[in-house]
């Protein structure tokens, strides 16, 4: 089925979500990536930075349109399209009183697209842990009574801190307290899939041991113990267009790496 896509497909549009780990301490891994690679569409988050200070004019030199929604020192979400942005929606709805930038979406050729930094939940007798629960709460339920009913290709990207199950870690003991583990996180992300969603990596892939990041700390990366935590989660209708997607680990192999590596999605968009 997927050769008989690729034999009529005559575009294509690239979507990659990358957790830069602060856009101006990596703005020239990001700049290097976004010439190399050339997505259509880049979901940036932890930009760890406020609108105003975001390098936006370094982003349309190179032919994309920004639409950010930032802090101060944490957080901090971006959208960069080469194609035109439609209905910017910042902030994810169900709490007034939360102050955290980590969600924006836009329509970019019709496309629904949204950038997401899900909350770490770290340490788990916190009141951060809580707090990741409610949020994704949150955010299932607006898949569910606002995008979803659009009946339209949507792709939601993101850093999701959540390991979907234990072939996704490195060393599932050493990780099974973790919030990014536990059957909590876990059971809530399969809530937000059971909605309709394909998790498009997994979806083409059978592999253990394939990750998206890797602690700076005690040669995590050498010794590729890693975690895989950024996905992007399609809608029926996008998942029909889904192509291929891949795990790009070449940018964290660089001097100055993000201790994240990009993962990305190709999607048809139309056929001859």
């Amino acid at each position: 089925m997927r050769a008989l896509l690729l034999s009529r497909v005559t575009e294509l549009m690239r979507i990659a979500t990358f957790n830069v780990n602060s856009i101006k301490a990596r703005l020239p891994r990001v700049l290097e990536w976004l010439e190399d690679f050339q997505p259509d569409v880049a979901l940036l988050q932890e930009t760890k930075s406020v609108d105003e200070a975001f390098p936006r004019l370094e982003m349309e030199d190179r032919g994309y349109n920004v639409a950010t929604f930032g802090q101060k020192t944490y957080n901090g979400v971006a959208i960069l399209s080469k194609r035109p942005m439609e209905d910017v929606v910042c902030d994810l709805p169900g709490d007034p009183a939360d102050e955290q930038a980590r969600y924006i979406e836009a329509t970019v050729d019709g496309v629904r697209v949204a950038s997401i930094y899900l909350p770490n939940g770290n340490p788990v007798d916190s009141e951060k842990f809580p707090y990741k629960l409610a949020w994704m709460d949150r955010l299932t339920a607006h898949v569910r009574d606002t995008l979803l009913p659009l009946e339209m290709p949507i792709v939601l990207g993101g850093d999701y801190n959540l390991i979907p199950d234990d072939r996704d870690v490195h060393d599932p003991e050493a990780w099974a307290d973790d919030a990014l583990c536990k059957p909590e996180s876990r059971v809530r992300f399969r809530e937000l899939l059971n909605l309709g969603l394909t998790e498009s990596w997994r979806a083409l892939h059978t592999e253990i041991g394939q990750f998206s990041y890797w602690d700076y700390q005690r040669g995590a990366w050498q010794k590729d113990n890693g975690v895989r935590i950024d996905h992007l989660l399609l809608s029926p209708q996008a998942a029909d267009l889904l192509v291929d997607s891949q795990i790009d680990r070449k940018p964290r192999g660089k001097e100055k790496a993000s201790d994240h590596t990009p993962v990305w999605v190709e999607l048809a968009e139309r056929e001859a």
